[in-house]
């Protein structure tokens, strides 16, 4: 187990992730509590973040020594006829929070996305890469990351890809799941990143807030591959005869365009000295196993 370092040495320790009921939020409060932080998990339920008086409310009641704001409106294609309501809980949402973090004195963890990025390119983004969402939920969450930025003093700014994990739905689950109901799936094979595991992403949040080396960073597994990539690993790992068809993305509209290219390289934790993720297909190996004894 790390020393909690800063974290300890608050006056009460205590750690506030939003999003608690969602994917990464679920994990982010079960590893914290095995790592003997005290810790606060609060849900949309319990907590609306676009009320701005709700927030500042809850928070200064609360008074935590670090907030991990992980809530977010993640409906990437509802968002396109929903833009009000992404912009009200990834913007404002995220700026409620913000302020009244900084009100307190709390350090700020704001969890963004790969979808920050246009996927023009062709190299892995780094964390001084020009943004350019193509989509609403991008523009959202790069608005959130802009309020983070203005009113915020001691932010840690994290961005993570293809996110999985025991808790919600996901790519992996769905995949077992029609692997299961169909044998034959057709997956996108010309979008290209890095699939990334609960567990590794919240271990890298703990990592960071050990430190005082604030920004923004990219936190995702190592390595890179295409949606189709992906399913073909799940399905060898998995040990299931599955036949997986690359198509290209025009062959499954969406709504919401996604980026060509969102490969997220960890710059920031280089140059910190902070661990790298594993490789991809270690982790899902590492998630699969776990999943064998549900």
């Amino acid at each position: 187990m790390m020393q909690q370092g800063n974290v300890q040495s608050a006056p009460n320790g205590l750690i506030m992730v939003t999003g608690a009921g969602g994917q990464l939020g679920q994990e982010l409060v079960a590893l914290l509590r095995s790592e003997g932080f005290h810790v606060h998990g609060v849900t949309r339920a319990e907590l609306d973040i676009t009320d701005s008086e709700a927030v500042s409310r809850y928070i200064r009641q609360l008074r935590p020594e670090a907030v991990v704001h992980a809530a977010a409106y993640t409906q990437v294609d509802r968002a396109e006829v929903e833009e009000d309501e992404a912009f009200r809980c990834n913007a404002l949402g995220t700026r409620n929070v913000a302020v009244a973090a900084e009100q307190i004195g709390a350090r700020l963890v704001y969890i963004s996305t790969d979808y920050v990025y246009s996927g023009d390119g062709d190299t892995p983004y780094n964390e001084w890469s020009d943004t350019g969402p193509i989509n609403v939920y991008g523009r959202s969450k790069l608005a959130g990351e802009q309020f983070v930025r203005e009113l915020h003093r001691r932010f840690f700014i994290v961005r993570t890809s293809w996110v999985y994990g025991p808790y919600g739905p996901n790519f992996v689950k769905t995949m077992l799941r029609l692997g299961t109901e169909n044998k034959e799936v057709r997956v996108v094979d010309d979008q290209r990143g890095a699939p990334t595991y609960t567990l590794d992403l919240s271990r890298a949040v703990i990592a960071l807030l050990h430190t005082e080396r604030y920004g923004v960073y990219h936190v995702s597994n190592s390595g890179q591959c295409s949606w189709y990539e992906f399913a073909c690993e799940i399905f060898k790992q998995a040990r299931m005869e599955v036949k997986v068809t690359p198509i290209l993305t025009s062959e499954m509209p969406r709504p919401a365009a996604r980026p060509r290219y969102s490969v997220l390289e960890p710059m920031m934790l280089r140059l910190n000295g902070l661990p790298l993720l594993p490789p991809w297909q270690q982790s899902l190996h590492h998630y699969l196993q776990g999943r064998s004894g549900e």
